[in-house]
């Protein structure tokens, strides 16, 4: 798989019927692995090892709907009381980060209503804080780490 602009992180593989999996700490489980997998748990990684997320809050790959369609989100954390703190969406590293992606990000939040979004594709990152009162988002250098959260 392609090298990722992620720090190196350790994961688990196993080979079976010429697939390779990796294992997903969050979901307990071997995932096929995708270039888009590839991404999404590096981001996992990154929010664990780096930003120090607690694995219990960390979601990934749940179902919602959005109006009447069934959509699936990548990776959400959520606060301590519950609520949706970080929503983040990740692509597959040749796919570019583009308005479409941003639109995309931005109809699952008016359904979740999280606080910060992240967009990627494994080698750009773009962080946002939601302004709900201004219906927009402000672009930032990173997302809080988790001690920082108020």
């Amino acid at each position: 798989m392609q090298k990722l602009n992620f720090s190196d992180y350790s994961f688990r593989f196993k080979n079976s019927e010429n697939k390779v999996s990796v294992f997903d700490e969050i979901r307990k489980k071997f995932i096929v692995l995708t270039p888009e997998e590839w991404v999404r748990i590096h981001v996992v990684q990154y929010l664990i090892q780096e930003k120090n997320y607690p694995k219990s809050l960390i979601n990934v790959e749940k179902l919602i709907k959005i109006n009447t369609i069934s959509k699936r989100y990548d990776i959400v954390v959520y606060q301590p009381n519950g609520e949706i703190f970080l929503l983040i969406e990740c692509k597959k590293p040749d796919v570019s980060i583009n308005q479409l992606v941003f639109d995309q990000i931005a109809r699952y939040n008016l359904t979740l209503k999280a606080k910060y979004l992240m967009v990627t594709n494994g080698l750009n990152h773009y962080f946002c804080q939601m302004d709900f009162e201004q219906e927009r988002y402000v672009f930032l250098k990173d997302i809080p780490d988790y001690e920082l959260q108020s």
